[in-house]
């Protein structure tokens, strides 16, 4: 019984979850309430509560569902060569992060953290935004770096203004895309952009596997 019970809540948590996304992308966070996410998701908001603090704890929640470090990226790819081809292993992430963003809940939580949030109360987007874009910046200077001391990286290129450069990018791409997630497959056009940009920066340029 007590398994059946735990069960039943983390269904009822996802439940809540699901329904702050669909209303967050209809109305905008700070227009919901947490009793119209209640409703939408058939519960009480007494069910909103039992599970979240606030709206700030069930928007964080939300957006952990879908967080996806670069370095988690790299190592989903389980591929201890990569150790050698820093390259290749910011490559093969950003592949693997196009493919995760074109999935709608990815797509869509990404969407209201970037176009359907404003900064109230608990809610600052513009520093989670900031919080994540640091994250991918660093990880990108690390494999810079490891790019430039195995010398794959053009000499006259810091391992610093190439990790700006592509976290500069991916930005632009993201932002661009979510407005409007129908004009162009991500996954497509952001290698195509990713892998051009990956070449300027190589020492020598030979063609991506």
């Amino acid at each position: 019984m007590a398994r059946r019970t735990k069960t039943e809540a983390a269904a009822t948590r996802e439940a809540l979850l699901d329904a702050a996304e669909a209303i967050f992308l209809e109305r905008g966070v700070a227009r919901t309430s947490l009793e119209q996410i209640a409703r939408q998701a058939g519960m009480t908001r007494g069910a909103v509560y039992w599970h979240f603090r606030n709206k700030a704890d069930l928007f964080q929640a939300m957006l952990q569902r879908v967080r996806m470090p670069f370095q988690e990226l790299v190592e989903e790819i389980g591929d201890p060569s990569l150790a050698e081809r820093p390259l290749e292993a910011i490559r093969q992430a950003c592949q693997r992060g196009f493919e995760r963003l074109e999935l709608p809940r990815y797509r869509r939580v990404h969407a209201i953290l970037l176009h359907h949030c404003e900064t109230f109360a608990e809610i600052d987007p513009l520093a989670m935004q900031n919080e994540m874009a640091d994250d991918a910046l660093g990880a990108l200077r690390d494999y810079f770096l490891c790019a430039a001391h195995l010398g794959q990286l053009r000499e006259d290129t810091s391992p610093e203004i190439a990790a700006r450069l592509m976290q500069a990018m991916l930005s632009g791409l993201f932002h661009d895309w979510l407005r409007n997630h129908e004009r162009y497959a991500l996954r497509e056009h952001g290698m195509s952009l990713v892998e051009a940009q990956l070449r300027l920066l190589m020492r020598s340029s030979p063609p991506f596997r």
